[in-house]
């Protein structure tokens, strides 16, 4: 899923958070983590919906269905 890679850096980067700062918040290794921004991996379905939490998007927007919203990470 190239574009959830895509929005999953851009809203982390909006929220000023470094890949190691969202793992720890989501209990997962950074590694982990980096493989889904990098497009390497997808992440479980529980794990979408702690994202989208975080982040503060649908899971909608979160994987691309719907745009994301204008400034993200607000």
């Amino acid at each position: 899923m190239e574009q959830l890679a895509k929005n999953l850096r851009v809203l982390r980067e909006a929220k000023k958070l470094s890949r190691e700062k969202v793992s720890r918040v989501l209990e997962l290794s950074s590694k982990t983590y980096e493989r889904y921004e990098k497009n390497g991996g997808e992440p479980t379905a529980p794990t979408l919906v702690k994202l989208a939490d975080l982040y503060g998007v649908t899971l909608d927007q979160l994987v691309g269905r719907a745009p994301l919203p204008e400034r993200p990470g607000e």
